[in-house]
């Protein structure tokens, strides 16, 4: 139960940090009837949420838009990330030595403007101390990545392939030019490019 409220009140911080004002709650159900008792243990639990004031808190997976999912998700991987900080005895916290690959295939769902800023720098942040790998088709989540390789679909013989390259500076401000414009390069977008590289870097 005290590790329910920690990682409630950690990831409910965290969902609040990537635009998006919530109430987040842990419920841990512990059921009494031994033929219900699994591998897994004999607790249940359920993350709910609360995605406007006055409203009142629901499964997760029944009310949250695909954006708001994939806040979620980052969220409490941030709060795992949290978690994997303890303390050395002096009272001051201690990182765990061992690197995690985080993995996030189109966190981007339903969001952009503000909140795909917001989600860009948590995983910024992810990324200091993690390999974290994302597909994204947003620009402001790309602008943030310190490397960036670019996927491509091509047909060769009748069949379909995946194409990936490591982009250099030059690529890498043209194809974030294209995220923000689209296949047309234009000065105004190759400027704007570049100004969200520098800033995000």
């Amino acid at each position: 139960a005290s590790a329910a409220r920690r990682l409630q009140k950690v990831t409910e911080a965290e969902i609040n940090e990537l635009a998006m004002k919530a109430r987040f709650h842990v419920e841990v159900k512990t059921s009494e009837d031994e033929a219900s008792w699994s591998a897994t243990g004999l607790d249940s639990v359920a993350y709910l949420i609360s995605t406007n004031p006055g409203e009142p808190l629901n499964p997760v997976e029944k009310i949250a838009s695909g954006g708001e999912l994939s806040r979620v998700m980052l969220a409490l991987k941030a709060s795992v990330e949290a978690g994997q900080t303890r303390s050395n005895g002096n009272g001051k916290p201690k990182r765990s030595t061992s690197q995690r690959t985080l993995v996030f295939d189109e966190i981007d769902t339903g969001i952009g403007g503000g909140a795909a800023e917001a989600v860009g720098k948590k995983l910024k942040i992810l990324g200091a101390h993690n390999q974290v790998l994302c597909v994204t088709h947003l620009p402001q989540i790309a602008s943030f990545a310190d490397h960036h390789l670019l996927i491509e679909k091509r047909e060769s013989s009748g069949r379909t392939r995946i194409h990936i390259c490591q982009l250099n500076a030059q690529q890498r401000t043209e194809e974030v030019a294209r995220m923000l414009s689209g296949a047309k390069l234009t000065e105004a977008s190759l400027k704007h490019a570049e100004q969200m590289l520098k800033a995000n870097a």
